[in-house]
């Protein structure tokens, strides 16, 4: 199997406040959308984050739909700058997002914080000793 993911689903409680988060907030460019349903791109058209109801999402996949707290994944955004790690941070919070650890000098030579946005999923905003070819 190619190493590669092309879809990030995303189950939510409040679809409406989801997608104006990612999309009035974050200023996501929408590809798809219908009915509860949006399909937003990743930018480098390969990827996208999709959100689905909760509910729903879960029974699509056959697991059930109970559960909350930390879901043992983080989505990570990488940065060039420390500049632009705060920035990040900052567009965040002002679209709603709850900063979760503000941005710091990291034991692995990086600079890093996280969010979490309304639905509680978890976001870490990061820039590293080595650049990845993937940061912005």
């Amino acid at each position: 199997m190619k190493p590669h993911i092309a879809i990030i689903g995303i189950g939510v409680r409040d679809f409406d406040r989801a997608k104006r988060f990612y999309s009035d907030g974050l200023r996501w460019p929408i590809l798809q959308e219908q009915g509860e349903w949006v399909c937003f791109s990743l930018g480098d058209g390969s990827s996208a984050l999709t959100l689905y109801p909760w509910d729903q999402l879960a029974a699509d996949a056959g697991v059930p739909a109970e559960g909350s707290g930390f879901r043992g994944i983080t989505f990570s955004y990488n940065a060039r700058t420390e500049e632009r790690v705060d920035e990040v941070l900052a567009e965040a919070s002002e679209a709603g997002a709850k900063i979760a650890k503000p941005a710091a000098q990291t034991p692995w030579g990086g600079y890093s914080g996280s969010f979490v946005d309304p639905e509680g999923n978890v976001w870490e905003v990061a820039t590293g000793a080595t650049e990845l070819p993937f940061s912005e």
